[in-house]
């Protein structure tokens, strides 16, 4: 079975190349505009002795972001074996006092099988992933408390960027596709898990959600 669009191609396309010129990118410049979002609310939040499960980690910049936050641990998920590899490293030279896991494989479908975290977060995950609902689904099993993600914001300037993008991708013959799913779409999937949301911002190009289960501190 092919899965151009799916995990496979996502772990293809985010390759060791990729995986250290984001690394460089991040030394010189810090976090991406929707990371930076996402840290921004989190910050907000108590998260002292708690456990974040990183969805898409990429390099770690989230964990490491986090690092004075006061978490418990932290693990990475990743579809692609060349950024855990970078994050290992990365989180290594930066943050070595905190328990830190890394597993590979398609979360969607290794979710099952994952321990349980108060935060799950994925930042720019859902738009390299065709079967939304599974992703969320997935994330909404393991999160006790909160589950943050950002999304490219559903505007026609945007989703007329992604065609563009995806026609690159194709005219290069690259498996890889970007999509830009429906923010209702993804809020139905939460609030029937039992989440309700607690939090959304938005750029031109980016917004982030946060949502939480009531009555629990």
């Amino acid at each position: 079975m092919t899965c151009c669009t799916g995990p496979c191609a996502a772990a293809a396309h985010f390759d060791p190349k990729m995986a250290e010129r984001d690394l460089r990118r991040y030394q010189r410049r810090g976090s991406d505009a929707s990371t930076r979002i996402l840290l921004s609310e989190l910050r907000r939040w108590p998260l002292q002795g708690l456990h974040l499960l990183d969805v898409g980690g990429g390099i770690g910049v989230i964990a490491v972001g986090l690092a004075r936050a006061g978490l418990a641990d932290v693990t990475l998920a990743d579809a692609s074996a060349a950024y855990l590899e970078v994050a290992r490293r990365h989180l290594a030279s930066r943050d070595t006092s905190r328990p830190a896991q890394f597993i590979l494989g398609d979360f969607a479908v290794t979710a099952g099988s994952l321990p349980d975290a108060d935060i799950v977060t994925l930042d720019r995950v859902v738009c390299c992933y065709p079967d939304v609902e599974a992703l969320l689904r997935g994330a909404a099993a393991r999160a006790r408390r909160m589950i943050a993600f950002t999304y490219p914001h559903d505007r026609w300037y945007v989703r007329a960027a992604v065609v563009l993008e995806n026609s690159w991708y194709r005219l290069n013959q690259n498996p890889f596709r970007a999509f830009v799913h429906s923010p209702e779409r993804m809020a139905s999937v939460l609030e029937a898990a039992g989440f309700v949301r607690a939090a959304r911002h938005a750029t031109l190009q980016w917004a982030l959600d946060l949502y939480r289960r009531p009555g629990i501190a």
